[in-house]
């Protein structure tokens, strides 16, 4: 999904450990669809380098968004992280 979006919040980063051993940043970002208080929004992962950029509430961005599914212990989740974010400007209200 690629579209423009507010942010809501954004997680401190903090360090995780891969499944090959390695450490990597990881913080959560959440991203509202433009329309008002009750348009669609979403709690997308950043990862790696990603996850140094700062954003604020109210900045408008343009953002990439990958959807995966996993299974772990026989229950479904889904993933969503982001893969391209691109800040267009600053503390602006949709």
């Amino acid at each position: 999904m690629k579209q423009l979006f507010r942010v809501v919040k954004q997680t401190p980063a903090v360090s995780v450990q891969r499944q090959d051993g390695t450490q990597t940043q990881k913080c959560t970002l959440v991203l509202q669809e433009p329309g008002g208080k009750y348009e669609n929004s979403y709690a997308a992962t950043m990862l790696g380098n990603m996850a140094s950029l700062k954003f604020l509430q109210n900045d408008v961005v343009y953002a990439c968004l990958r959807f995966s599914t996993r299974e772990y212990n026989q229950q479904t989740y889904m993933d969503c992280t982001v893969q391209d974010i691109v800040k267009l400007s600053t503390n602006n209200v949709f």
